[in-house]
């Protein structure tokens, strides 16, 4: 048996009390004081969480970005320096091998955050498809501590422990600066329908800083977020999460991110088969939907209308913002209509719920 990997916040999660539980291979917390509680400290004032476990690759070269273009479904020619992208990765049949963030450093270096469980699987792709060109392809995942404080308080906070105007970091941008005296790179993205930003330090600096952002955030309402709010967070939010709403068998088009499907950029991994399922019209959709009828839904679970079986749940849960029970789920396209009724099999039993708008949760 493999044994877990811990990120180098291992001990600090303990000290705070932390539930600890296996996910993708490593020992992450789940939950501290309480998932809605967690949950609803971030939406109102501010989070902490350890995102250690993602995989950080590096891409350098001469064909750098002829590389990175080919291997995702979105347009990195259109990047500007500094600039952050999310874009699926396809394999040639449409299925998903994972979706990431590609960091533009410069015009022959690209820093590309992973998924954690997908990080030796992304590394491999990554090097099978770098055959023939001019890159050095870096794994440095065991390199880097990446923080993630997120909500409407977490400018604020972290503005005060950094040399760097966060004020001129845009949405899916970055910078560079000290936080906590730290070199370090600073984005602004996130995985929560919030604001905030992701610190990104060499891993002997994590500790320090994040038991500096919980000491001077302390009045403003701070608090470590374990892996269980940080799904209903983005849950509510609509953000997809890979091996749910997308996989090697769920295609970016069916899981509604054809806006970062580029299918008229020069060829991309996966694009023949991504010009035929949408010219063939999506014989699948993802639609999020509430409950109206008692019951939780959790992934997997089928869907019916009419006591015919037309798709499953992807994520579903309690949404601590809205106070309603919600989920994802894939279904026949011909189901998908906003306000249509279908059940969830709960316990072999079929419980209403109607088909609703995403995002479930906006900010503001």
């Amino acid at each position: 048996m493999t044994s877990l990997k811990r990120t180098p916040l291992y001990e600090t999660h303990v000290k705070a009390g932390a539930k600890i539980v296996e996910f993708g291979g490593w020992e992450m917390p789940i939950q501290y004081t309480g998932i809605i509680e967690e949950h609803n400290n971030c939406r109102n004032y501010a989070g902490i969480f350890d995102v250690s476990h993602m995989g950080e690759i590096d891409v350098k070269g001469p064909d750098a970005l002829k590389f990175v273009n080919k291997l995702v479904t979105n347009d990195v020619e259109k990047m500007a320096l500094k600039q952050c992208l999310y874009s699926p990765m396809c394999y040639e049949d449409g299925g998903v091998v994972d979706d990431l963030l590609v960091y533009k450093m410069a015009d022959d270096h690209y820093y590309i955050v992973v998924n954690a469980s997908n990080t030796d699987k992304d590394y491999d792709w990554f090097l099978q498809n770098a055959k023939g060109m001019d890159v050095k392809v870096d794994n440095i995942s065991d390199q880097v501590v990446q923080i993630a404080l997120q909500g409407p308080k977490a400018e604020g906070i972290l503005q005060k422990i950094t040399d760097c105007d966060l004020s001129k970091i845009k949405y899916y941008w970055f910078d560079y600066g000290k936080v906590n005296g730290i070199e370090s790179i600073i984005s602004r993205t996130g995985y929560t329908g919030e604001d905030g930003f992701e610190i990104y330090v060499k891993p002997e600096f994590g500790p320090g800083i994040w038991d500096k952002i919980m000491e001077t955030g302390k009045d403003e309402g701070v608090t470590p977020i374990g892996l269980g709010a940080r799904d209903t967070l983005r849950l509510e939010a609509r953000l997809p999460l890979y091996g749910h709403e997308m996989s090697d068998s769920i295609s970016p088009l069916e899981a509604g991110l054809g806006i970062f499907v580029k299918l008229n950029k020069e060829d991309f991994n996966g694009k023949t088969a991504l010009v035929k399922q949408k010219e063939e019209g999506l014989k699948r959709k993802l639609a999020g939907f509430e409950m109206v009828e008692r019951g939780i839904p959790r992934a997997e679970y089928p869907i019916t209308k009419d006591g015919k079986e037309i798709g499953w749940v992807t994520s579903g849960s309690f949404a601590p913002s809205l106070n309603k029970n919600i989920g994802l789920a894939l279904i026949k396209a011909e189901y998908v209509s906003i306000g249509s009724e279908i059940e969830v099999n709960i316990r072999n039993k079929g419980i209403k719920a109607k088909i609703v708008e995403t995002p479930f949760y906006k900010r503001g």
